[in-house]
């Protein structure tokens, strides 16, 4: 393994040869921890500032990453990774005091007398494993969480988007505490090896199949797990929806980062009485989005766009109405709607994570309930509807990790709203208070007086004690 220059104390680690290895960087961190300076609020506070100051300071070099792994523009890596991590930082410094109080409780009469209380203290090291899709903002946003709750932090950025990788392995360690955070760089093996470690806590972004591999390195080691998953989020047009505000939403959030988002639509299930005017205002606003620009747009790597190409040449059953290439020697693919694909496809199966849209009519809100309900429960669920009761029942009846209705992805953007999955699409929760709960401990506390010591709480009992002791307990 390789060390890679920081500006200070070493904090990064990658794969190549010569330098500490990931069980001393572990053990460098626990020897922060174990020194007690992370528990002061004025030190969690200095790392958010840190790392807000990262973010802005550094904003040209961010985006010249973002740009190189991911194609993104610079509006687009300043909205979607660089803006959100400092708003989620600023609000748990403004209210990380509030977070940190102790929570005093009553006591039942078989306690009294004394005093209860419960405090969140901090895990100790923790470990954060970033996607690839917004490599900056979903492995720092956790990271906000984890300094928060006072902890020292392993971060593991992915190796998919690795200029944003090499960026947060120089930057980090300068602007925050370079003795409580390692970046360590590299691939399966590395994340293995960080598992094997038996670390507080490990948060994990990805797909569930890669949730799964993390879940059962976890486990011989109890190291507790957050996993931030995707799925199939869908998104239910009824025939009361506005369509041409809805047309515009979906399109706006699917060609973001070419659709390859965890809670991009995935689907649509559209009304029959409006389904072709919204496809028709589909396409035209994406269209327009475009700028009238040809061809594709960026796909991360050609393995996944080889994964795309793959879906659409699948016996489908749908109508290609737009686009329809996917072009793995250049990494391109065209936003692509397909109409009413057959249900068993795997357009209608597997995650879509890129530029492609399927369309699958529906004869009311009953039939898009069933359909949603019978795969697993996605990471959001998106609805268009003019019908406060439309959106309520839907709210009740399809679980999913969020709800949105009349937009798309928006919730992301509320620190104050948990943001986490349910069954496939994760477990855990985290932004705002829910991050900082999320890597926190509730430790209870429970202080009683030498004196009174009754002695009827103690052996031998006869009829008489049992009696008094029923009705106090």
């Amino acid at each position: 393994m390789s060390v890679t220059e920081t500006g200070g104390t070493t904090g990064a680690v990658g794969a190549d040869a010569g330098g500490p290895s990931v069980a001393e960087q572990v053990a460098r961190l626990r020897a922060t921890f174990r020194g007690g300076r992370t528990r002061d609020r004025s030190w969690r506070l200095r790392q958010l500032g840190g790392l807000e100051r990262m973010l802005t300071e550094a904003e040209d070099e961010f985006v010249a990453a973002l740009a190189a792994d991911l194609g993104r523009p610079r509006v687009e890596a300043w909205m979607a990774d660089l803006a959100p991590t400092v708003a989620e930082s600023r609000h748990a410094r403004r209210h990380l005091r509030r977070w940190m109080r102790p929570h005093r409780v009553g006591l039942p009469l078989s306690v009294q007398p004394g005093s209860a209380r419960w405090v969140h203290e901090p895990l100790g090291v923790v470990l954060v494993i970033g996607p690839w899709d917004y490599p900056a903002y979903l492995t720092l946003a956790p990271l906000v969480a984890a300094f928060a709750a006072g902890n020292c932090a392993v971060v593991k950025p992915s190796e998919y988007a690795p200029a944003t990788a090499e960026v947060l392995a120089r930057l980090l360690p300068r602007y925050t505490d370079p003795d409580a955070v390692a970046v360590v760089t590299g691939g399966p093996g590395e994340t293995q090896e960080l598992l094997a470690q038996g670390l507080d806590h490990a948060f994990f972004t990805g797909s569930p199949e890669v949730g799964a591999k993390v879940m059962a390195a976890a486990a011989p080691h109890l190291t507790p797990v957050t996993l931030e998953l995707g799925g199939k989020s869908p998104v239910i047009v009824a025939a009361d929806a506005d369509v041409e505000v809805a047309a515009r939403r979906i399109a706006w959030t699917k060609l973001m980062n070419s659709g390859q988002t965890c809670v991009a639509p995935d689907y649509l299930l559209v009304d029959s009485a409006v389904r072709d005017e919204l496809v028709e205002r589909l396409v035209a606003e994406t269209a327009r989005m475009r700028g009238g620009a040809g061809g594709g747009v960026r796909i991360v790597d050609a393995r996944q766009a080889t994964r795309l190409a793959g879906l659409l040449a699948d016996d489908h059953g749908g109508t290609v109405v737009a686009g329809g290439t996917i072009d793995p020697e250049t990494r391109t693919g065209e936003p692509t709607v397909v109409l009413d694909p057959r249900p068993g496809s795997r357009l209608l199966t597997e995650e879509i994570f890129g530029p492609i849209l399927p369309v699958l009519t529906v004869d009311g809100v009953d039939a898009a309930i069933a359909h949603v309900n019978a795969g697993p429960k996605p990471l959001a669920a998106y609805v268009f509807t003019g019908s406060s009761r439309t959106a309520e029942r839907i709210t009740r009846e399809v679980p999913a990790g969020a709800t949105v209705v009349n937009h798309l992805m928006f919730h992301v953007l509320v620190p104050r709203l948990p943001f986490g999955g349910v069954g496939r699409s994760g477990s855990g929760a985290y932004h705002g208070r829910f991050g900082f709960e999320t890597f926190s401990h509730r430790r209870a506390v429970l202080r009683k007086p030498a004196r009174p010591d009754p002695g009827i709480v103690y052996p031998p009992y006869d009829g008489r004690t049992e009696r008094l002791l029923r009705r106090i307990f």
